[in-house]
């Protein structure tokens, strides 16, 4: 008798409690904030990156022989050469680099270069 009431105190019995009747709404309401919580993530994270992707392969489509650009490693070129996969980009009168495409950050307006180096003339 003692055992039981310990269990009792313990565990409380389920047998004298009702189940709730679980109805339709219940379950929608249950998942409504899951999906709540996916759509906020799509709008504030997915679609933008989808979005400045799209149009990072559209300007790396675009990319023509004279172009003055941006690596993502921060390199300021000309391009001199445009392949499917590959570009070559003049760096300066001695050099040129064999670049992926896809390394390509942004594109420069015309006379980047020439202003560069007269900044870099000025400082000296």
């Amino acid at each position: 008798m003692l055992v039981e009431d310990i269990l009792n105190f313990v565990i409380s019995p389920a047998h004298a409690e009702a189940a709730a009747p679980a109805g339709a709404d219940g379950g929608l309401l249950q998942l409504l904030p899951i999906v709540v919580l996916f759509v906020v993530m799509y709008f504030l994270m997915i679609r933008p990156q989808q979005k400045r992707a799209k149009e990072h392969r559209q300007m790396v489509e675009a990319l023509k022989k004279g172009d003055e650009v941006v690596t993502s490693g921060g390199i300021l070129g000309k391009v001199t050469e445009v392949g499917d996969a590959f570009i070559e980009l003049k760096v300066n009168d001695n050099s040129s680099l064999r670049l992926q495409r896809q390394a390509i950050q942004s594109v420069m307006p015309k006379g980047t270069i020439k202003d560069a180096k007269n900044d870099k003339a000025a400082q000296e």
